[in-house]
C-alpha cells in the first residue's frame, strides 16, 4: 500500500496514537521504532532531535516500507522539512505553528500536524490547512480537561494532543474529543532502550493501542 494523503490520515485516526521516537543515538532510535512496529502500531514518529534522524527515517523506510507511516517530528522549518520527506517521511508534525512548514506538507499532499496552543494558534493552523492540530505541551494546561475545552467552539478542528499522555490520561484523552494522542517517553521508555528490554517496549505499545480502543468503544455505548 503506498501511502496516500487519505490513507495516512485515515490510519492516524484508525490506531489513535502516534508514538513519538526520541533517543539519545541513531541504534536506539532504530530498535525503538522496531519495538513499536512489534508492538502492533503501523506508524511512529522520528523527531530530528535524534542525532542522524534522516538516516534513521532512511533505514526504516527502506526495511520496513508500506507497513509502517513514518512522520518526522520536531520540523522547524521548510529545508528541514523537504529533508524529511526526501528521506521517507509521509507525515510532518511541528512543537510551534510555522505557516511556511505547513504549505511546504500542502504542496507535496503530505499530512501535516503542526503545534499550537491558544484558541488563536488552533485557529490559524487550521485555516492555513492542517491536518490536526497537535496540541502541544497539552499536560501542563489542563490535559483532557483543556482538549474539551477546545473542542467546545472547535468541533471541526481534529486535535492531537501531546505532552502529559500516559496509559493513565490516554482514555481521558479520548474521550475528551481528541482525534488520536501523540505519546514519546511513556512509551519509548529510555531505561529499556538502555537496557535493551524491547519487548517491554512493544509490549506497552499493545496497552496504548488496547487504552485507545476501549475508550472508543465506552464512547459508543
Amino acid at each position: 500500500m503506498s501511502w496516500t494523503k487519505e490513507k495516512a490520515l485515515g490510519q492516524i485516526r484508525e490506531i489513535g496514537l502516534v508514538p513519538i521516537v526520541r533517543a539519545p543515538s541513531a541504534e536506539d532510535a532504530l530498535l525503538a521504532a522496531e519495538a513499536i512496529i512489534a508492538g502492533g502500531i503501523g506508524i511512529l514518529e522520528v523527531t530530528m532531535t535524534v542525532p542522524h534522524a534522516l538516516q534513521v527515517m532512511e533505514k526504516v523506510a527502506d526495511k520496513f516500507g508500506d507497513k509502517v507511516l513514518l512522520g518526522a517530528g520536531t520540523i522547524l522549518d521548510t529545508e528541514t522539512g523537504r529533508a524529511a520527506l526526501l528521506a521517507g517521511a509521509q507525515f510532518i508534525v511541528t512543537p510551534a505553528l510555522n505557516l511556511h512548514v505547513i504549505e511546504l506538507a500542502r504542496r507535496y499532499s503530505i499530512p501535516c500536524m503542526p503545534g499550537a496552543l491558544t484558541p488563536t494558534e488552533v485557529v490559524t493552523a487550521w485555516q492555513a490547512g492542517a491536518d490536526m492540530v497537535k496540541i502541544f505541551p497539552c499536560g501542563p494546561v489542563g490535559g483532557a480537561k483543556y482538549i474539551k475545552a477546545l473542542k467546545g467552539p472547535f468541533p471541526q478542528i481534529e486535535m492531537l494532543p501531546t505532552g502529559g499522555v500516559n496509559l493513565e490520561t490516554t482514555p481521558d484523552f479520548i474521550k475528551a474529543g481528541a482525534a488520536a494522542v501523540a505519546v514519546g517517553g511513556e512509551l519509548v521508555d529510555l531505561k529499556s532502550l538502555r537496557e535493551h528490554k524491547f519487548d517491554a517496549i512493544a509490549a506497552t505499545a499493545r496497552l496504548y493501542v488496547e487504552a485507545v480502543r476501549a475508550a472508543r468503544a465506552s464512547l459508543v455505548k
